[in-house]
């Protein structure tokens, strides 16, 4: 065997996919509704990546991306019965690869089997199990305690036949490769008893940065590893029937209104005896008489406080009865702290100051522009002056516009209009700008992005998605501007030289470190766009800026007066400042506490009679 994986590394150059799943607001990327629990399957029978495991000496090697032609019907992904070993963990996105595959999407780095700090057995399926355990720190060096906080998981591993009479063939199981990020003990020890860590109460400076942040995400962390095991035991599930717009979270374009089945139970209104559960965090039921079986949804509302409403598939209510009862348990999502970490770290680099910690008191135009011509007729003057202010800047520090957030309710508000209008004219202005709109949510990327798809040919633009997005909330019109992995059920991203054609990219915040996964380099994008970042903590939106941007990025920054981040669970982490996002940090350094027109512009919300729900 080490033989053959030592022919395998010489031959191919692996590289890590990013396949995790997320919970990024109304943006999961592993939510397949429901599953029981099945052994491997044999080759011919789907798992839940919907790639068969397949034979060591495979045959042809095909690519594993495709373009959805514009036009075509949604492939319609199937619920599936995961494996236990591959898929028993919702947040593992493990994927069931043949040979062939292996060598052509290049998800794996063998080199690093060799340096895996740690390789723990698959969880158990049937309750939820954190990402990483906490071990004590056997030294107590910084730099001692700094490893025992950043080890790695297993990349690669074989799965047995489940029984002699089946086919032998070798499966292999991707693995998260990506830091764990334990939380250090003595961190762990004060949070337990709702102790500040010291580096809190210390100013935010670069000398703190990256400890103060990560203090804040450990906060969080713990929060979720404190609510893991808990389980609701001997629960009746109600069903309730709601017309709700067709297309559930964040993505209503149509409408439509359309009746869907929820599931409602009710949880203890005391917070400090129950988890605080958002938005597609995953629920499991575990039926009281079916030992081996169980079935994910996600939360989709919660009422009052105590009373939830979740989603399953129809697996679940195929089986449901109103006398049924069950054991529920949840999940909640470490990726999207694993990124935050990670992109803490990467914003430490010196180069990365001025975008941090602004400092410059004036700002020079770079040219004079000719007279603009607007595709936008009925911008008013401050929208103009903020657009024309954009296309003179060249990296230095952050641009600011604050005003509504981006999208409201019948498509692009004032700020959103400018946004879009900025973006065109870099791009017809420039063959060179390379352009990334990034925002919290994928409502607001889409509905800019289709505002944009008139004007910017297709071969031009693309659409980064959370590799298990549901494909049915992506508009008809945006997915062909994504590419869909059909055998796995899941959206990718094309090969790096192609990836780096696109002139103008969109993601969610966490999605965008799928660019940098594949290899774009900061400084690749001239342009970054951060739209309503008043909506989300400081730390994801330094994964997009800290992997993706260098001191000749051009960086625009937009958010609403008053917006914060509702995702921050942690006492500890709400009252030390993780729902301050960088926008509202930003906007107390000296050029744009002063409302310097060169680094700030106002946009005056729309008048009242016209003004919407912007949120």
């Amino acid at each position: 065997m080490n033989a053959f994986f030592g022919l395998l590394g010489r031959i191919l150059g692996f590289k890590e996919e990013d396949g995790h799943h997320h919970r990024q607001r109304n943006e999961p990327e592993g939510t397949k509704h429901s599953q029981s629990l099945d052994p491997i399957r044999p080759k011919s029978e789907p798992t839940l990546s919907g790639t068969a495991g397949g034979s060591a000496q495979s045959s042809q090697v095909t690519s594993p991306f495709k373009a959805v032609p514009s036009g075509s019907p949604k492939p319609s992904p199937s619920v599936s019965k995961p494996s236990t070993a591959a898929s028993s963990d919702p947040f593992n996105d493990s994927k069931i690869l043949n040979l062939s595959q292996l060598c052509d999407s290049k998800i794996l780095n063998l080199s690093q089997l060799s340096r895996s700090k740690t390789s723990s057995p698959s969880p158990s399926p049937f309750k939820a199990t954190p990402s990483a355990s906490s071990s004590k720190t056997t030294s107590h060096t910084p730099r001692a305690q700094e490893r025992s906080a950043k080890q790695f998981k297993a990349v690669l591993s074989a799965v047995s036949p489940v029984s002699p009479n089946q086919q032998k063939e070798t499966v292999y199981v991707q693995k998260d490769t990506s830091l764990i990020y334990n939380i250090p003990e003595d961190i762990k020890d004060l949070i337990k008893r709702d102790i500040v860590p010291g580096v809190l109460q210390k100013p935010l400076s670069p000398s703190t940065y990256k400890d103060y942040f990560a203090a804040l995400l450990y906060a969080e962390d713990f929060y979720i590893e404190k609510w893991t095991d808990f389980i609701l035991k001997d629960v009746t599930l109600e069903l309730h029937h709601l017309t709700i717009n067709k297309n559930i979270g964040d993505n209503d374009f149509s409408r439509e209104k359309v009746c869907v089945t929820f599931v409602e139970f009710k949880m203890e209104s005391i917070p400090e005896r129950r988890p605080y559960l958002l938005s597609r965090d995953f629920v499991f039921a575990k039926p009281l008489d079916k030992r081996d079986t169980q079935f994910q949804g996600f939360v989709y509302r919660v009422k009052k406080s105590s009373i939830i409403l979740a989603e399953f598939g129809d697996d679940f209510h195929s089986q449901h009865h109103s006398s049924s009862r069950y054991n529920i348990s949840f999940s909640f999502n470490r990726v999207c702290l694993k990124r935050a970490h990670q992109a803490v770290e990467a914003a430490t680099d010196a180069s990365f100051r001025n975008l941090l910690f602004p400092e410059c008191p004036f700002r020079h135009d770079l040219f004079a522009l000719p007279s603009l011509y607007f595709s936008n007729s009925v911008l008013n003057l401050e929208q103009r002056s903020a657009i024309h202010q954009i296309l003179t800047l060249k990296g230095s520090a952050p641009f600011l516009m604050e005003g509504p957030l981006c999208t409201e309710d019948q498509g692009l508000s004032r700020a959103g209009v400018v946004v879009r209008e900025a973006v065109w004219q870099v791009y017809q202005r420039s063959k060179d700008s390379r352009i990334l709109v990034a925002a919290p949510i994928n409502k607001t990327c889409d509905v800019l992005m289709r505002s944009l798809k008139e004007e910017i040919p297709d071969s031009e633009i693309f659409r980064a998605n959370a590799a298990f997005r549901e494909i049915d909330a992506v508009p008809d019109d945006i997915l062909p501007s994504c590419f869909y992995k059909e055998e796995s059920e899941c959206f990718a991203c094309p090969r790096l030289q192609e990836l780096q054609q696109f002139k103008v990219i969109f993601s969610t915040f966490v999605s965008s470190f799928r660019l940098h996964n594949e290899g774009i380099n900061a400084g690749h994008f001239s342009h970054i766009f951060l739209v309503d970042a008043s909506s989300t903590s400081e730390p994801e939106a330094m994964i997009v800026l800290a992997n993706l941007a260098n001191e000749d990025t051009t960086v625009i920054v937009t958010g609403a007066q008053g917006d914060r981040s509702g995702w921050v669970r942690s006492p500890i982490a709400r009252r030390n400042g993780l729902q301050i996002s960088y926008f509202e940090r930003l906007k107390e350094f000296t050029p744009y506490k002063n409302l310097n027109p060169a680094f700030i512009a106002l946009l005056d919300p729309a008048p009242e009679s016209d003004e919407t729900n912007s949120h």
